[in-house]
């Protein structure tokens, strides 16, 4: 009986052995083929040079410097014994390029160095190529010391329509974590362009795949993909902008010209500017505070997160408010003496002198307050709130830039909303002029211009082509305006072409000299309220700077057939030009260049 017993666990224990061996050399083949396939083969991502950006006219707006990144073998700080190494080549890197310090390499170098990294130390991320290449041979021989091609954004332009392409920045933890190309280029855009079109300017990884040996130590590629680099080309024409730039010299605001047919802006700009360039490797504390303690606001991209209150500029979408409601026609007329009197208040005019008995289109020509305060009274906020709403205000244009604001329209709504209070009928007439809580962007001002110009929806934007593609198709919302809205706007279009072509029209003294016929509108925002109690109006220059009213002029051209929007903010009234003069001299340097024949 116990030799059976034995006999049995003898059996057994072969019986398990043989089925150990089975498995081991054939059900688990697959598996121990695959980790030694892994070993001997490995795959590196190869990151892409990011997408060029230019003008209209191939003119680069932010192009790739070409440098060289120096990184130093790594185990050199953790032995003592390596440490003189370490020194060594520190010191031979400073002799060499004076303007670095040991003492921040070998922080940089420290921080990455452990028994777990087995590749090389980055420890300078940028030399140009002109200040390389007189060592380059010294460096490459030496082999403590890796020498490898990069390239960083430049922006030849600086400051030059900074608002508009933005700039890269080094990629944090989290751009890292979400964003793959970000992880492989250590870059990723920040703003404006850069940032909008990260995805298509940041291209595509490539891919090399290559086999080792037990040394680690390449013996054959397999496979190589390149990566992929993706330029795109922008609508704005550089010259134009440059002479924009030039313009606003140390005054501060925004301008936008604007094709009306297909929505591209030639040129566009947020005063004042800031330089681009030390973005890339990371400005420094003092450079951040003086721009950030800028009262004029260079990091604020005005065109699109600028809330100004409109002021006249929109009396033309008011007045078509008052034609569809049914209530106004174009024979209405108004009286004007002046001032406006409700609720035991002086609502005035900016004309102190009034303008007499006026229609709708003389209201917009000389901008008459008592006009729309009598309108608006008529008509009533509910009508004139959802018509300026239809046709763009206190909605996004859909401009190709981030974060781009709505701005407000006010309405009861959104006042019971915001406040939790009833509407006065003195907001209405805040509101009829543009003034109380109205507030748009000059992004919005240009796109409303281009619609009325136009008679249909125009979405403005940047990107003109991606590649040899060409993006510059306008999808066409012939909804903006009412049927009916549709046959006032020949009146709307007269009347403003009255305002820069007629005697009495507010921007006769800057438009009519001009070779090309423009229609336009002014506007002035106030920044702080007066008091209606006060008998002796406020003088603008007596004011300080800062408290002064912004100051709008937006037009089109030529007048029969539309083609151009310019829309134009000083804001406080600019220091040393006016919008007037602003808007009359782009259209002269538009000529100058051809865009008008």
């Amino acid at each position: 009986m116990r030799m059976r017993i034995v006999v049995g666990f003898i059996l057994l224990f072969f019986i398990f052995l043989l089925s150990r061996v089975y498995y081991l050399s054939i059900k688990s083949n697959v598996y121990y083929e695959e980790l030694a396939r892994q070993n001997a083969i490995k795959t590196q991502n190869l990151a892409p040079t990011r997408g060029q950006i230019l003008d209209r006219n191939g003119v680069f707006l932010a192009l790739n410097d070409l440098g060289f990144s120096i990184s130093i073998k790594p185990y050199l700080s953790i032995k003592k014994s390596n440490q003189e190494i370490l020194n060594k080549e520190l010191n031979t890197l400073t002799s060499l390029f004076t303007d670095l310090n040991a003492t921040i390499l070998e922080r940089n170098y420290k921080r990455n160095d452990s028994y777990y990294n087995q590749n090389f130390i980055e420890v300078i991320d940028f030399v140009p190529y002109e200040k390389m290449m007189p060592y380059f041979s010294i460096l490459h021989l030496n082999e403590n010391i890796e020498v490898k091609p990069v390239v960083r954004r430049k922006y030849p332009f600086n400051s030059l329509a900074s608002h508009i392409i933005g700039y890269v920045g080094k990629a944090n933890l989290q751009d890292v974590s979400e964003n793959e190309i970000a992880k492989l280029t250590n870059y990723i855009g920040r703003s404006g362009i850069e940032r909008y079109y990260n995805e298509i300017l940041q291209g595509e990884k490539g891919e090399r795949t290559y086999k080792i040996n037990a040394l680690n130590q390449e013996i054959e590629q397999l496979s190589y993909t390149l990566p992929v680099t993706t330029d795109i080309q922008l609508s704005i024409d550089i010259r134009l902008q440059t002479f924009l730039s030039e313009l606003f010299s140390d005054n501060t605001g925004a301008v936008v010209v604007m094709d009306i047919e297909n929505g591209e802006i030639l040129a566009a700009g947020s005063f004042p500017e800031y330089d681009l360039n030390p973005f890339v490797s990371g400005i420094s504390n003092k450079e951040w505070t003086e721009l950030s303690n800028n009262p004029d606001h260079p990091f604020t991209n005005k065109l699109v997160n600028g809330l100004f209150p409109p002021g006249s500029i929109v009396k033309m979408g008011v007045g078509l408010s008052f034609l569809d409601s049914k209530k106004i026609n174009t024979n209405t007329s108004f009286f004007c003496s002046g001032a406006f009197e409700f609720g035991g208040r002086d609502f005035r005019c900016w004309n102190r002198s009034g303008h007499g008995n006026v229609d709708l289109k003389n209201a917009i020509k000389q901008s008459c307050d008592v006009y729309f305060y009598n309108g608006g009274l008529n008509v009533g906020i509910d009508k004139i709130s959802s018509t300026l709403s239809r046709i763009g205000f206190g909605t996004k244009t859909g401009v190709d830039l981030p974060n781009e604001f709505v701005g407000i329209v006010p309405s009861r709504e959104w006042k019971m909303q915001r406040f939790k209070k009833p509407w006065y009928q003195g907001e209405t007439l805040n509101t009829s002029i543009g003034q109380g809580d109205f507030l748009v962007t000059p992004m919005q001002v240009a796109k409303y211009t281009a619609q009325i110009a136009k008679g249909s929806g125009v979405t403005p934007h940047f990107l003109k082509q991606v590649e040899d593609k060409n993006l510059s198709t306008q999808n066409t919302n012939n909804e903006v305006f009412t049927l009916f809205e549709q046959t006032q706007l020949p009146y709307i279009r007269d009347a403003m072409y009255a305002v820069a072509n007629e005697q009495g029209g507010t921007a006769y003294r800057y438009l009519s000299h001009l070779p090309i016929k423009v229609a336009a509108k002014t506007g002035t925002a106030q920044v702080i309220g007066f008091s209606q109690k006060d008998k002796n109006r406020v003088n603008e220059a007596d004011l300080e700077y800062y408290t002064r009213s912004h100051t709008w002029m937006t037009s089109y051209a030529p007048y029969a057939h539309p083609r151009y929007v310019v829309t134009v903010l000083l804001e406080h009234g600019g220091r040393s030009i006016s919008s007037g003069t602003v808007t009359a001299k782009i259209y002269e340097k538009m000529k100058e260049l051809k865009y008008f024949e």
